[in-house]
């Protein structure tokens, strides 16, 4: 069955800068779970290139461990990353992250998606997986928004 492509994107405002803002995004570490109250998951970080990480993430669905593996590519002079599902329920997705400056000590992500779901077979089904999917990811960035200024304001 082909896969059903489902388009969403959304913004998130940071309260600091735009390069600070990135650095944290793409420090990725094996506590990112919980950053996100991911109680039932836990990351593995593999570094396989400068500006190149595969995160390996397990989650447990319904009594049973849910591997997704992500190719994370980096582009540092863009302010912009790109994430590519390798495994797992949305395999081959691909999710573009690009930071702005917004003023001198604000700036904003634009996320953009493109989820892969290989169960969806109609148009009505997409438009709402679409809108449960871009409610979701809006609100975990809402809480990582509050996690980097938390640490970030630690810092100053």
């Amino acid at each position: 069955m082909m896969p059903c492509a489902i388009h969403y994107e959304f913004t998130q405002k940071f309260n600091v800068t735009a390069r600070k803002a990135f650095a944290w995004c793409v420090d990725y570490r094996s506590n990112d779970m919980a950053l996100m109250q991911e109680e039932n998951a836990t990351r593995s970080v593999q570094r396989i290139a400068d500006y190149i990480v595969i995160l390996t993430d397990t989650f447990v669905v319904e009594g049973k461990n849910v591997e997704k593996q992500k190719l994370v590519c980096v582009y540092p002079e863009r302010l912009m990353w790109t994430s590519t599902h390798l495994t797992g329920p949305y395999r081959h997705s691909q999710f573009l992250y690009e930071i702005t400056a917004q003023t001198a000590e604000k700036s904003q992500l634009k996320f953009t998606a493109l989820s892969l779901d290989y169960q969806i077979e109609n148009e009505e089904e997409a438009k709402e997986r679409g809108e449960d999917l871009r409610k979701m990811d809006s609100e975990t960035w809402k809480l990582l928004a509050r996690e980097m200024e938390k640490e970030l304001g630690k810092r100053q």
